[in-house]
Protein backbone atom coordinates (compact mmCIF):
# COMPACT_ATOMS: atom_id res chain seq x y z
CA UNK A 1 0.00 0.00 0.00
CA UNK A 2 1.23 3.79 -0.75
CA UNK A 3 2.62 5.16 2.15
CA UNK A 4 -0.19 7.60 3.32
CA UNK A 5 -0.45 10.23 6.59
CA UNK A 6 -3.00 9.98 9.02
CA UNK A 7 -3.46 13.66 8.99
CA UNK A 8 -4.05 13.50 5.03
CA UNK A 9 -6.47 11.23 5.17
CA UNK A 10 -8.43 12.38 7.97
CA UNK A 11 -8.35 15.89 6.93
CA UNK A 12 -9.14 15.40 3.21
CA UNK A 13 -11.79 12.99 4.09
CA UNK A 14 -13.13 15.71 7.09
CA UNK A 15 -13.05 18.77 4.71
CA UNK A 16 -16.60 19.33 2.88
CA UNK A 17 -19.17 18.58 5.24
CA UNK A 18 -22.09 15.50 4.32
CA UNK A 19 -22.38 13.54 0.72
CA UNK A 20 -19.83 15.18 -1.05
CA UNK A 21 -17.34 14.97 1.79
CA UNK A 22 -17.95 11.45 2.37
CA UNK A 23 -17.28 10.53 -1.88
CA UNK A 24 -14.21 12.46 -1.30
CA UNK A 25 -12.70 10.47 1.47
CA UNK A 26 -13.93 7.03 -0.44
CA UNK A 27 -11.80 7.98 -3.73
CA UNK A 28 -8.84 8.81 -1.30
CA UNK A 29 -9.34 5.69 0.46
CA UNK A 30 -9.74 3.77 -2.73
CA UNK A 31 -6.36 5.07 -3.84
CA UNK A 32 -4.64 3.54 -1.06
CA UNK A 33 -6.24 0.42 -0.83
CA UNK A 34 -8.51 0.59 1.94
CA UNK A 35 -11.61 0.32 1.01
CA UNK A 36 -14.08 -2.97 2.94
CA UNK A 37 -15.83 -5.17 1.20
CA UNK A 38 -18.98 -3.58 2.02
CA UNK A 39 -18.44 -0.24 0.46
CA UNK A 40 -21.67 -0.60 -1.83
CA UNK A 41 -24.58 0.79 -1.38
CA UNK A 42 -25.93 4.39 0.29
CA UNK A 43 -23.85 3.71 3.88
CA UNK A 44 -20.63 2.56 1.55
CA UNK A 45 -18.93 5.69 1.82
CA UNK A 46 -19.30 6.71 5.50
CA UNK A 47 -18.47 2.55 5.98
CA UNK A 48 -15.57 3.26 3.93
CA UNK A 49 -14.42 6.45 6.14
CA UNK A 50 -15.08 4.51 8.69
CA UNK A 51 -12.52 1.47 8.20
CA UNK A 52 -9.94 3.51 6.20
CA UNK A 53 -9.57 6.15 9.58
CA UNK A 54 -9.27 3.16 11.94
CA UNK A 55 -7.04 1.42 9.86
CA UNK A 56 -4.02 4.46 10.11
CA UNK A 57 -5.63 5.29 13.17
CA UNK A 58 -5.31 1.34 15.43
CA UNK A 59 -2.92 -0.15 12.79
CA UNK A 60 -0.31 -0.68 15.44
CA UNK A 61 -2.40 -0.78 18.95
CA UNK A 62 -3.50 -3.34 20.88
CA UNK A 63 -6.94 -4.03 22.66
CA UNK A 64 -7.19 -3.40 26.73
CA UNK A 65 -5.65 -5.93 28.33
CA UNK A 66 -6.94 -6.39 32.13
CA UNK A 67 -5.98 -7.55 35.31
CA UNK A 68 -6.95 -10.83 36.84
CA UNK A 69 -8.73 -9.10 39.58
CA UNK A 70 -11.31 -7.50 36.84
CA UNK A 71 -12.33 -11.02 35.23
CA UNK A 72 -16.06 -11.19 35.32
CA UNK A 73 -18.31 -13.80 36.00
CA UNK A 74 -19.12 -15.14 32.81
CA UNK A 75 -22.36 -15.77 31.31
CA UNK A 76 -22.77 -18.84 28.97
CA UNK A 77 -24.08 -17.02 26.27
CA UNK A 78 -24.73 -19.34 23.12
CA UNK A 79 -26.44 -23.14 22.55
CA UNK A 80 -24.00 -25.61 20.84
CA UNK A 81 -24.38 -27.02 17.82
CA UNK A 82 -27.30 -29.65 17.53
CA UNK A 83 -25.71 -31.43 14.75
CA UNK A 84 -25.06 -35.34 14.87
CA UNK A 85 -21.21 -34.82 14.06
CA UNK A 86 -21.10 -32.08 16.67
CA UNK A 87 -22.66 -34.62 19.15
CA UNK A 88 -20.37 -37.09 18.11
CA UNK A 89 -17.22 -35.24 18.58
CA UNK A 90 -17.72 -33.87 21.81
CA UNK A 91 -18.77 -37.10 23.43
CA UNK A 92 -15.38 -38.11 21.90
CA UNK A 93 -13.79 -35.27 24.33
CA UNK A 94 -13.14 -33.20 20.58
CA UNK A 95 -10.08 -35.89 20.21
CA UNK A 96 -11.21 -35.81 16.31
CA UNK A 97 -11.96 -31.86 16.03
CA UNK A 98 -9.93 -30.75 13.08
CA UNK A 99 -9.08 -27.33 12.01
CA UNK A 100 -9.01 -27.17 7.55
CA UNK A 101 -6.64 -24.87 6.59
CA UNK A 102 -6.51 -23.85 2.42
CA UNK A 103 -6.90 -21.11 -0.49
CA UNK A 104 -3.85 -18.98 -0.87
CA UNK A 105 -1.46 -20.52 1.13
CA UNK A 106 1.47 -22.54 -0.47
CA UNK A 107 0.62 -25.13 2.34
CA UNK A 108 -2.52 -26.25 3.34
CA UNK A 109 -3.24 -28.25 5.64
CA UNK A 110 -5.69 -30.12 8.35
CA UNK A 111 -4.69 -29.92 12.19
CA UNK A 112 -6.19 -31.88 14.73
CA UNK A 113 -6.51 -29.58 17.97
CA UNK A 114 -3.76 -31.62 19.72
CA UNK A 115 -1.38 -30.53 17.34
CA UNK A 116 -2.65 -26.85 17.53
CA UNK A 117 -1.92 -27.26 21.54
CA UNK A 118 1.83 -27.85 20.81
CA UNK A 119 2.32 -24.76 18.92
CA UNK A 120 2.99 -21.57 20.92
CA UNK A 121 0.57 -20.59 23.14
CA UNK A 122 -0.58 -16.63 23.88
CA UNK A 123 -2.42 -15.79 27.07
CA UNK A 124 -4.55 -12.37 27.00
CA UNK A 125 -7.38 -11.06 29.33
CA UNK A 126 -9.49 -9.26 27.41
CA UNK A 127 -13.48 -8.32 26.79
CA UNK A 128 -15.75 -9.43 24.20
CA UNK A 129 -18.01 -6.77 23.38
CA UNK A 130 -20.98 -8.03 21.88
CA UNK A 131 -23.00 -5.28 19.39
CA UNK A 132 -26.40 -5.86 21.35
CA UNK A 133 -24.99 -4.09 24.69
CA UNK A 134 -23.42 -6.88 26.96
CA UNK A 135 -19.84 -7.27 27.73
CA UNK A 136 -17.54 -9.42 29.55
CA UNK A 137 -13.87 -9.83 30.83
CA UNK A 138 -12.12 -13.09 30.70
CA UNK A 139 -9.03 -14.77 30.14
CA UNK A 140 -8.12 -16.44 26.61
CA UNK A 141 -5.46 -19.06 25.96
CA UNK A 142 -4.87 -19.85 22.88
CA UNK A 143 -2.63 -20.01 19.52
CA UNK A 144 -1.74 -16.73 17.95
CA UNK A 145 -3.51 -17.04 13.86
CA UNK A 146 -0.75 -15.01 12.97
CA UNK A 147 1.55 -18.18 13.71
CA UNK A 148 -0.88 -21.10 11.46
CA UNK A 149 -0.60 -18.34 8.65
CA UNK A 150 2.62 -18.11 8.87
CA UNK A 151 3.53 -22.08 8.99
CA UNK A 152 0.90 -22.88 5.88
CA UNK A 153 2.63 -19.65 3.96
CA UNK A 154 0.24 -17.13 3.22
CA UNK A 155 0.97 -15.69 -0.22
CA UNK A 156 1.68 -12.03 -0.48
CA UNK A 157 -1.48 -11.51 -2.69
CA UNK A 158 -3.50 -12.91 -0.03
CA UNK A 159 -5.96 -9.93 1.42
CA UNK A 160 -8.30 -11.81 3.91
CA UNK A 161 -9.02 -14.25 5.85
CA UNK A 162 -12.74 -16.35 6.29
CA UNK A 163 -13.33 -18.91 9.05
CA UNK A 164 -16.32 -21.23 9.30
CA UNK A 165 -18.04 -22.61 12.15
CA UNK A 166 -19.70 -25.77 12.52
CA UNK A 167 -22.88 -23.50 14.00
CA UNK A 168 -25.60 -22.46 11.57
CA UNK A 169 -27.59 -19.58 10.78
CA UNK A 170 -31.09 -20.42 12.45
CA UNK A 171 -32.73 -17.85 10.26
CA UNK A 172 -31.62 -19.12 7.38
CA UNK A 173 -34.27 -21.57 5.39
CA UNK A 174 -31.13 -23.42 3.97
CA UNK A 175 -29.04 -23.58 7.38
CA UNK A 176 -25.85 -22.17 6.15
CA UNK A 177 -22.94 -22.90 8.03
CA UNK A 178 -21.73 -19.67 10.04
CA UNK A 179 -18.83 -17.72 8.46
CA UNK A 180 -17.00 -14.44 8.99
CA UNK A 181 -14.30 -12.84 8.02
CA UNK A 182 -11.41 -9.91 8.51
CA UNK A 183 -8.19 -8.56 6.60
CA UNK A 184 -4.92 -9.64 6.91
CA UNK A 185 -3.69 -6.82 9.01
CA UNK A 186 -6.36 -8.42 11.63
CA UNK A 187 -5.54 -12.00 11.05
CA UNK A 188 -1.96 -10.85 11.64
CA UNK A 189 -2.54 -8.95 14.88
CA UNK A 190 -0.70 -10.42 17.82
CA UNK A 191 -3.84 -10.24 19.83
CA UNK A 192 -6.31 -12.41 17.20
CA UNK A 193 -5.98 -16.05 18.59
CA UNK A 194 -7.25 -19.74 17.99
CA UNK A 195 -8.27 -19.92 21.66
CA UNK A 196 -9.06 -23.02 23.50
CA UNK A 197 -8.73 -22.04 26.83
CA UNK A 198 -10.43 -19.36 28.81
CA UNK A 199 -9.92 -18.32 32.29
CA UNK A 200 -6.86 -21.36 33.45
CA UNK A 201 -9.49 -24.07 31.80
CA UNK A 202 -10.67 -25.43 28.40
CA UNK A 203 -12.65 -23.12 26.70
CA UNK A 204 -16.85 -24.00 27.49
CA UNK A 205 -18.80 -25.56 24.89
CA UNK A 206 -20.90 -22.72 25.39
CA UNK A 207 -18.83 -19.88 24.81
CA UNK A 208 -17.16 -21.29 21.75
CA UNK A 209 -15.40 -24.87 22.41
CA UNK A 210 -13.43 -26.75 21.48
CA UNK A 211 -12.04 -23.92 19.48
CA UNK A 212 -13.14 -20.19 18.14
CA UNK A 213 -11.42 -17.60 17.06
CA UNK A 214 -10.99 -14.43 19.03
CA UNK A 215 -10.61 -10.79 17.99
CA UNK A 216 -10.54 -8.42 20.54
CA UNK A 217 -10.13 -5.31 18.60
CA UNK A 218 -13.84 -5.87 16.88
CA UNK A 219 -17.47 -6.67 17.86
CA UNK A 220 -18.57 -9.94 19.41
CA UNK A 221 -19.80 -11.67 15.91
CA UNK A 222 -16.26 -11.46 14.27
CA UNK A 223 -15.35 -14.30 17.51
CA UNK A 224 -16.91 -17.07 15.60
CA UNK A 225 -17.07 -20.35 17.69
CA UNK A 226 -17.20 -23.70 17.03
CA UNK A 227 -14.19 -23.35 14.46
CA UNK A 228 -13.60 -25.89 11.91
CA UNK A 229 -12.21 -23.89 8.64
CA UNK A 230 -10.12 -21.05 7.70
CA UNK A 231 -9.62 -19.86 4.22
CA UNK A 232 -7.39 -17.42 2.96
CA UNK A 233 -8.18 -15.55 -0.06
CA UNK A 234 -7.87 -11.99 -1.87
CA UNK A 235 -11.44 -11.89 -2.42
CA UNK A 236 -14.76 -12.40 -0.41
CA UNK A 237 -16.86 -12.34 -3.78
CA UNK A 238 -16.95 -15.62 -3.86
CA UNK A 239 -18.58 -15.79 -0.06
CA UNK A 240 -22.31 -15.02 -0.65
CA UNK A 241 -24.55 -11.43 -0.45
CA UNK A 242 -22.99 -11.25 3.29
CA UNK A 243 -19.27 -11.28 1.83
CA UNK A 244 -18.04 -13.84 3.99
CA UNK A 245 -19.69 -11.50 7.26
CA UNK A 246 -22.42 -11.95 9.56
CA UNK A 247 -25.79 -10.51 7.79
CA UNK A 248 -24.99 -7.42 6.12
CA UNK A 249 -28.76 -6.89 5.12
CA UNK A 250 -29.40 -6.38 9.14
CA UNK A 251 -26.73 -3.88 9.43
CA UNK A 252 -24.01 -5.84 10.50
CA UNK A 253 -20.88 -4.20 8.78
CA UNK A 254 -18.69 -6.16 7.33
CA UNK A 255 -16.02 -4.15 9.55
CA UNK A 256 -16.91 -3.98 13.36
CA UNK A 257 -13.89 -2.22 15.11
CA UNK A 258 -14.00 -0.67 18.51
Amino acid sequence: MSKLSRRKLLTAGLAAAGVPGLGIAARLANRYGLIPPDHGGLFGPGQTLTYASQRLLTRNTFAREFSPKDISTPCFNAKPPTSEDFQRLRAGGFADWRIQLDGMVSRPGSYLLSEIKKLPARSQITEVACEEGWSFIAEWTGLPLAHLLEEAGTLPQAKYVVYFSMDHFSMNSNDEVSVESIDMDEALHPQTLLTYGMNGAELPVPHGGPVRLRVPRQLGYKSVKWMTRITVTDTLKGFGARLGSADVEAGYQWYAGI
